[in-house]
């Protein structure tokens, strides 16, 4: 059996969330979420940039049953590579209400394709953070988006605000509908009426089919205050970029937990009080439901009753 040691300094996720105070709508989706492993059954990559702990479909299992939520998104974590069994065991286990987005190679074959689109895979990720993956030919990447179009999948891009400019075109052309992480990596210290997050704002308007999920403000906080000890109301500093995007774009947004939460340093936060945060974003219920449900459900769902 193969064991792994953990990249030093690493935060496990948290193991005892608080209930959200926040009551999620009926048929909530946490549309972005991860497994890692367990390691000794699904052996991180030998190219990982990072060993986490484990973190098992089971416990994310009970922590949506402590959260209220009824479905999920399994977004291939990058520790795992392209090698998509963790991933696709959670999809298994989970009875229809899970599906995936998956990492593929160009070369991959028409019946592997098929079988991860049966398993309930319905995207492919395309990461150009350059601290955790590198970066793939643009070429290569256009060649996946041909090739999973057919399957009505998406892409879901991951980058850093300062590198849209340079990313713009080439997103933009790709023949498949865009899922944005982490909106774009915003730097909150910036004004969310300024220059940067106006032109990401743009490239959303860029066409109908770009995606936006409001999600990570534990990831893009600098002032805080975390979500820990009882905090209902934190990462003050996010709220008016997260609250901008679901205004604007209603109907093209979506909310995920991250859990659990890869690669964090300054603090690991309490799912429940994270929940706790969507109130502040999304001040409506109509607005609510559009981000938890109705958008959620369309994308990855749109054959549900």
């Amino acid at each position: 059996m193969t064991t792994f040691e953990k990249t030093p300094g690493w935060l496990d996720w948290y193991a005892d969330p608080s209930r959200p105070a926040f009551r999620v709508p009926d048929g909530a989706v946490d549309a972005h979420c991860h497994v890692f492993g367990p390691g000794a059954r699904f052996p991180y990559s030998p190219e990982r940039k990072y060993t986490p702990c484990d973190a098992s479909k089971d416990q994310l299992r009970a922590l949506h049953d402590r959260l209220g939520f009824a479905r999920n998104v399994v977004v291939q974590a990058t520790c795992h590579g392209a090698d998509n069994s963790a991933m696709l065991d959670a999809l298994e286990a989970s009875g229809g209400l899970a599906r995936g987005v998956a990492t593929v190679r160009p070369g991959i074959a028409d019946a592997e394709l098929q079988r991860l689109h049966e398993a309930g895979v319905r995207g492919v990720r395309f990461n150009f953070v350059k601290r955790l993956v590198d970066a793939a030919p643009r070429q290569d990447l256009m060649d996946v988006a041909r090739r999973i179009a057919p399957y009505g999948w998406h892409v879901v891009v991951y980058f850093e605000a300062a590198d849209l400019a340079g990313l713009r075109e080439f997103l933009l052309s790709i023949p498949a509908p865009l899922v944005v992480d982490h909106m774009g990596r915003p730097d909150v210290t910036k004004d969310p009426h300024g220059p940067e997050f106006e032109a990401f704002l743009s490239f959303l308007r860029a066409r109908p089919d770009v995606w936006c999920k409001v999600t990570c403000p534990e990831r893009l906080t600098v002032g805080g205050p975390p979500a820990l000890d009882g905090e209902r109301h934190a990462y003050r500093d996010v709220v008016p970029f997260a609250r901008r995007v679901v205004e604007e774009f209603p109907d093209r947004v979506l909310w995920g937990t991250d859990w659990p939460h890869p690669n964090l340093t300054g603090h690991m936060p309490d799912d429940g009080l994270l929940v706790d945060f969507i109130p502040h974003i999304a001040p409506t219920p109509a607005l609510r439901r559009g981000l938890l449900v109705d958008n959620p459900m369309r994308l990855y769902w749109p054959d549900a009753d």
